[in-house]
């Protein structure tokens, strides 16, 4: 698990990192001024992560594993992969082949290990796609897979911009939806307020409320009639208005499939639960969460939990069934960890499988917190991953 660390205790920047930083504040500041003195956050957090050559996803710096600043559960090894591979291989069959579409490729280990399974299963894709904004991370997943034998690497393409429709077959978004930027808002006496960023008078950058734009207001109130309990006066969070256009664009190109969401995150009325009155965003570096998002800026990751229950909302609005949601726990039960892991004869490997399947298992580890759902079209109605659990009825 990720600690949650002070500022204190964060690692000290390295004198090109803190140029490096100091150049996406000029950046931030001078949109700042461009735009009268204030942006909401969901610019600033556009450009933290995805300003060309200065944003976290657009620079060069190590990312994931032990030298970057956190682990996704394809880094842990094979196991989580595998289990994937064998829901991607049922979505196939039923629909009578296909590719596999992967929307943010990491380091290219969920690719491999997912190419490398289901060759395993002869039941490979008729090719498989990834899109990746980061050219960093693109670099490394192509040094990967060069790595894999002549007839899994040339299955692998990869896209600059979303695949054409139609698309049949099985696409996969591992903690993709959390990196989406998003706003953020606090409940006032007089309704809800917008948060963004400016400059404060010894121009340093720091929180400042506004009032909302149409949209964001709209949204926080329809939020708000739907849930079971009034938020308190002072109550502070995030909603991300990309998800409907983002599930909708996966609408538009999904002819028959299945779009496999891996994420932490809550149906709506516990993500915005009184109790949570700080919301969910979460700056990571170097192995360590905290809570603010002015320091380090692209240089640390920025991230918020998913409200499951407004993806939902999105499929079904682009016509899309919602065929199960779990948690990440449930879901690679459901499709045969346990069988993968007592197919392990050599003692050792044995082990230290063992526990990497804890850390994708426990609740204290990524197991409760990561939710799985699919979305899709035209696919078998029961999928294997969702056998143990569905959690749709919370959405």
């Amino acid at each position: 698990m990720i600690a949650f660390a002070p500022l204190s205790t964060l690692p000290p920047l390295s004198a090109e990192e803190r140029e490096h930083a100091d150049r996406v504040e000029a950046l931030i500041r001078r949109r700042i001024a461009a735009a009268g003195g204030w942006i909401d956050f969901e610019t600033f957090m556009d450009l933290a992560l995805y300003a060309p050559g200065l944003g976290y996803y657009s620079a060069g710096s190590a990312k994931l594993g032990p030298a970057g600043d956190f682990v996704t559960a394809p880094e842990l090894g094979a196991l989580f992969s595998a289990c994937v591979a064998r829901q991607c291989a049922e979505i196939l069959a039923g629909i009578g082949g296909g590719e596999i579409v992967e929307l943010g490729g990491g380091t290219g280990r969920m690719a491999a290990h997912l190419l490398g399974a289901l060759e395993r299963m002869d039941a490979l894709p008729e090719r498989y796609a990834i899109l990746e904004v980061s050219a960093d991370l693109r670099a490394r997943q192509q040094q990967r897979i060069a790595a894999l034998t002549p007839s899994l690497a040339r299955r692998v393409v990869w896209l600059e911009r979303w695949p054409a429709p139609p698309v049949r077959g099985v696409l996969l978004a591992n903690e993709v939806l959390d990196a989406l930027a998003c706003q953020r808002f606090c409940v006032g006496p007089e309704g809800i307020r917008a948060l963004g960023v400016a400059l404060a008078a010894d121009g340093a950058l720091e929180e400042r409320e506004r009032p909302p734009g149409e949209p964001l207001r709209a949204a926080c109130e329809a939020v708000l009639r739907s849930l079971p309990h009034p938020l308190p006066a002072g109550y502070r969070s995030e909603i991300c208005l990309r998800i409907e256009p983002w599930i909708g664009a996966i609408g538009d190109l999904l002819e028959r499939g299945a779009l496999l969401l891996f994420d932490y995150g809550l149906p709506r009325a516990q993500y915005y639960h009184p109790e949570r009155c700080e919301g969910t965003l979460r700056a990571h570096f170097r192995h360590r969460a905290h809570d603010d998002p002015l320091t380090r800026i692209g240089l640390q990751d920025l991230t918020a939990w998913v409200d499951f229950t407004r993806v939902a909302e999105a499929a079904q609005a682009a016509r899309l069934d919602v065929q199960g949601f779990a948690t990440q726990a449930a879901f690679l039960l459901g499709t045969g960890i346990e069988e993968l892991l007592a197919g392990v004869s050599d003692p050792k490997e044995r082990a230290r499988m063992a526990g990497e399947a804890r850390r994708l298992l426990l609740p204290g580890e990524m197991g409760e917190a990561f939710k799985v759902m699919a979305v899709g079209r035209g696919c078998p109605a029961r999928l294997r991953g969702f056998a143990h659990q569905d959690l749709r009825a919370s959405l």
